[in-house]
């Protein structure tokens, strides 16, 4: 059994798919991509105002599902060019602690949703 997790301090879908989908204690989460929820504007004044924008939407639908970072346990990003990855990261760090980060890849591709430089997703479990 699943249950959508949708909330209005994260970006709405942009397509046919939804925020989070909770199967069991895990939770899947779409891409989130640099939308400020409340303008619906994209945050893109430079790579860290983007990427902590991206990490607030990600922790906005963890909440939603009562979770928090502390839960989460994969993480995939992507970006479009592999030479913002160390300012990506520096702001990716401060979400969570180094002894207990998830597991993670970033991948460089060609182009992202609304040609964003950043998209997250993310696996969480509750236990």
């Amino acid at each position: 059994m699943k249950t959508i997790i949708n909330t209005s301090k994260a970006p709405a879908p942009i397509g046919p798919y939804n925020q989070a989908i909770l199967s069991g204690n895990t939770l899947y989460s779409s891409g989130q991509i640099a939308i400020n929820p409340e303008t619906g504007e994209l945050t893109l004044e430079n790579i860290k105002a983007e990427t902590r924008q991206v990490m607030e939407n990600l922790k906005a639908v963890l909440e939603a599902a009562d979770m928090s970072f502390e839960h989460v346990i994969k993480t995939s990003i992507f970006i479009s060019d592999m030479h913002n990855f160390s300012q990506i990261n520096e702001v990716y760090a401060q979400y969570f602690d180094a002894n207990s980060a998830p597991a993670r890849e970033t991948v460089e591709v060609a182009n992202l949703p609304k040609f964003v430089n950043v998209e997250i997703s993310m696996i969480a479990v509750k236990s």
